[in-house]
């Protein structure tokens, strides 16, 4: 996806993230400058206390304790209430977690309606819309089951159901296939990559360097900079039909994955 004429949605200048005091500070975001434009699906890589994680909970304004300049689709975070923040959350931002994070007691349409919950729908409203995103990630026959009784890679895809279910601009995730097997984390990354296709900026945190396969870019960190910054090129339509194949085809059959 071509990204040259489209405005950045986020910029960050000499951003600093520090824990500790006096001599025990530590810098985990060490005067970082980064500019995120719309519809990149950027890959962040490095060693674990690279600070990769901490950077991920400040793009998604989970952590606002930091020194420098945040803008958000031009406004400065820095200005923004808390209220007002938590509703960008909630309707810009789409957060996917290697731990899933699902509510163990709630069912799995029950869980993916979550968020809808504090846009002032109905309830009926919420599970309409929930069901209509289960279906999209072919999980229609799992709506009423706990997440107990899913596979890894269903518990994932639920979890990215709910992410997306208030159709959020940004998508963070951290380590998205970090517990899951190889053609679990193929199928992830194909509905990572699908939702890049449709315009949606995507945000990765990974240590596999397979899955950068997927990005536009990588970027890569060590003690809480960044240390190399890549564009990479464009996969042809020839490059793509050599990949393996998706496994949405077969999912559409059996979605037992």
């Amino acid at each position: 996806m071509s990204t040259a004429k489209t405005p950045p949605v986020i910029v960050l200048s000499q951003l600093y993230k520090r824990f500790g005091l006096g001599d025990a500070e530590h810098c985990a975001i060490d005067g970082i400058d980064l500019t995120i434009k719309k519809g990149e699906f950027i890959a962040i890589m490095g060693p674990s206390g690279c600070g990769k994680t901490t950077l991920l909970n400040i793009l998604g304004l989970l952590d606002s304790d930091i020194e420098g300049s945040y803008e958000l689709n031009g406004v400065p975070v820095a200005t923004m209430s808390r209220r007002r923040q938590a509703r960008i959350r909630s309707k810009q931002i789409g957060f996917v977690f290697q731990s899933f994070n699902l509510v163990s007691r709630l069912t799995v349409i029950e869980n993916v309606a979550l968020p809808l919950t504090y846009k002032g729908l109905r309830k009926v409203q919420r599970l309409e819309r929930a069901s209509d995103m289960l279906k999209t990630f072919h999980l229609n026959e799992r709506e009423y089951y706990y997440p107990h009784q899913l596979s890894g890679g269903q518990t994932q895809r639920v979890a990215i159901a709910r992410a997306l279910v208030n159709e959020p601009s940004i998508i963070l995730a951290d380590e998205p296939t970090g517990n899951l097997d190889s053609r679990a984390s193929h199928i992830i990354m194909e509905e990572l990559s699908d939702l890049h296709k449709r315009g949606n900026t995507i945000i990765m945190v990974t240590h596999n360097p397979r899955l950068t396969t997927y990005a536009s870019r990588v970027i890569t960190m060590i003690d809480g900079t960044i240390e190399s910054d890549t564009q990479k090129k464009r996969r042809t339509k020839k490059a793509a039909r050599k990949r393996p194949l998706s496994g949405k085809k077969k999912l559409s059959k059996k979605a037992t994955t």
